[in-house]
């Protein structure tokens, strides 16, 4: 009993009303459905709710036409029934080892009318008992091993069809005159195509399976187009094996199908062969002579079914008939109606280049678009396997560039450097003071880097800065210092608490050396240790310090591998402290780890006996 609002006739499966249920979560197949149905204008999505037994009770979210829409998802198919009641379908997405408990559960429910059996494979035995069980109770089966079917503009199952620009162009959108019936879902596509192009198009099509028992026959389908005043001429697909189709030479005899029927039994081509052919569906393979093909067809013909001499002229033979019925008045062509606008899925639009949109953001380091990241122009593999490490990977994404070995020996230098300097450093004791308040390590580690500026850290860039901008004016060094103490100006870079010329900063000395041995020029460096000379001359703390150095020498590097303009751009856009903030979160990462080994009791390393106080 079909519990819709208006009740269908014996001979309608499926209309404008139909509603399913789609076993299995089959997202392509559900969207594809509620293209359909927008095309067809429907006022509701056919798709009443999905079963997903391996899921839970949810919604899925969908689109029909340009808005989304909630489908409801049900674990269980009892509780599908009770909040949905109006569906009448299911179509059976379940594999081939329990598609068959399904659509036996499914058949104890009085509101499923009619189940649609995707699957392939099924064990005959249990699709004789399914069939059987149907017949007890007045139930439809559709399949196994099918597609589905359609009625034009009203009911689309599944993928039946096709994608929607293939619905479209094969006037499955909206009703014709025509009723098929096939055994096999991909003929079914192709004959609406044929059917499309030589006639006013397909009221309904269904596709039955090639399984050697399939749930409803071909006569079966016919019989109900026979019945249905809407469809006015007939068109089958038949295939080699069985008998079915003598069931359909029957039924033209006694008259029980008075349409025109134009129909084709493929096959013929087994004759060809010396040895006995198995095509592609179960049931596509004659064990006798009335089950070749050549002997279907010409039993149709001689029952007066319209039957072309080859599938080569099936189809001028479908529009002969059609034209005829048109010419008796039988058929009256519809006007055309307007073609639906279908909306365009973003992501498919944007791959076939069909819209442009603004970026919000742009980025030119790194792209994520293919199969694999792209670091400037080299992939991740080519990254690692290249052996290029951080420094390569720096040069990479902050100067858009893979500079030479020295400068990416020289960057990692920086980091080694820079990395710790004691746990007194404001730095490292905001890390721990965070740490042992039980802060967690992001937190821990921003609030030892909020600290880096002018006075810890930051003099990298202002050491860049006020050093390159001197000698590009040609200021003389005593000029220089005597300019910035009229100013009332420190000297970034210059000057340490604890170091001096008799006790020389280690860090100053290697970067110093690396950079005076390694690099192409080093012209600014040069400038800031003349500097140096005259600031030590006053006091012997007033030295080039590792803020100074690392920010003086990456001015040289910079130059020497990019225009002066573009390594200028980077120094004003602050990039050499970076290398300080990264240098130095490697430390005070280590700082927070160690406080949290402390508190948890955890010694694991041979200096673990050895204390480092803070007085």
């Amino acid at each position: 009993m079909n519990n819709n609002t208006v009740k269908k006739p014996d001979y309608v499966l499926f209309n404008k009303q139909t509603r399913a249920f789609i076993y299995n979560l089959q997202v392509n197949a559900v969207q594809r459905m509620l293209d359909f149905d927008y095309a067809a204008k429907r006022e509701t999505p056919s798709v009443a709710a999905i079963i997903n037994p391996t899921g839970s009770d949810g919604y899925s979210k969908f689109f029909f036409g340009p808005r989304e829409v909630l489908i409801p998802v049900y674990k269980s198919m009892k509780t599908a029934t009770e909040k949905q009641p109006d569906a009448d379908v299911l179509i059976n997405f379940a594999s081939f080892r329990s598609a068959a408990s399904a659509t036996m559960e499914a058949f104890e429910y009085p509101s499923i009318r009619t189940v649609v059996i995707i699957a392939e494979g099924i064990p005959e035995r249990q699709v004789k008992e399914l069939i059987a069980r149907a017949d007890e109770l007045g139930k439809v089966i559709i399949g196994p091993a099918t597609i589905g079917g359609i009625v034009a503009g009203q009911f689309k199952v599944g993928n039946t069809g096709g994608t929607i620009e293939n619905i479209l162009e094969s006037k499955l959108h909206r009703p014709g005159s025509v009723g098929f019936v096939s055994k096999s879902g991909g003929l079914s596509n192709e004959t609406y195509n044929i059917i499309a192009l030589n006639t006013d198009g397909l009221y309904e099509g269904i596709a039955i399976g090639g399984d050697r028992y399939p749930g409803s026959t071909l006569l079966d389908h016919l019989l109900r187009y026979e019945k249905n005043p809407e469809i006015k001429m007939l068109v089958c697909l038949g295939e080699v094996g069985g008998t079915d189709e003598f069931a359909i030479v029957e039924a033209l005899k006694t008259k029980k199908i008075t349409k025109p029927l134009v129909i084709w039994v493929t096959g013929t081509c087994a004759k060809a062969f010396t040895s006995e052919v198995q095509f592609g569906h179960a049931g596509a393979k004659a064990d006798a002579e009335m089950e070749q093909a050549d002997a279907k067809n010409d039993a149709l013909r001689e029952a007066g079914a319209f039957v072309p001499n080859t599938f080569d002229d099936y189809d001028k033979l479908i529009g002969e008939v059609y034209n005829d019925l048109v010419k008796q008045g039988v058929i009256t062509p519809a006007p055309e109606p307007e073609m639906p606008k279908m909306p365009v899925d973003y992501k498919v639009a944007l791959k076939e280049e069909m819209i442009r949109k603004p970026t919000n953001f742009i980025c030119t380091i790194s792209d994520d678009r293919g199969e694999e990241c792209l670091y400037g122009n080299k992939t991740i593999s080519q990254v690692a396997q290249e052996g290029l490490g951080i420094g390569g990977t720096i040069s990479l994404l902050w100067f858009k560039q893979l500079m030479p070995q020295y400068a990416i020996d020289f960057i990692e230098m920086c980091l080694v450097i820079t990395a710790d300097h004691g746990p007194a450093v404001s730095g490292a004791h905001n890390c721990i003071v965070a740490s042992r308040a039980g802060k967690d390590l992001i937190s821990s580690l921003v609030s030892g880097l909020l600290t880096i500026g002018p006075r810890f850290g930051g003099a990298i860039d202002g050491a860049a800065q006020m050093f390159s901008q001197a000698y590009d004016e040609g200021k003389p060094p005593a000029q220089f210092i005597s300019d910035a103490k009229k100013n009332g100006v420190n000297i970034q870079g210059i000057g340490h608490l604890i170091k001096s010329t008799h006790n020389p900063d280690k860090r100053v000395t290697l970067l110093k050396e690396f950079a005076l041995n390694n690099f192409k020029a080093t012209p600014v460096l040069n400038y800031a240790l003349e500097v140096e000379k005259l600031t030590t001359a006053k006091r012997d703390n007033l030295i080039l310090n590792v803020d100074g150095c690392i920010g003086i020498s990456f001015v040289d590097l910079l130059r020497n591998e990019m225009p002066k303009e573009e390594a200028d751009d980077y120094i004003s856009m602050g990039a050499l402290n970076g290398l300080f903030v990264l240098g130095r979160s490697i430390g005070m990462i280590g700082h927070h780890l160690d406080q949290k080994r402390l508190k948890q009791g955890l010694y694991r390393h041979p200096w673990d006996d050895i204390a480092f106080l803070d007085n």
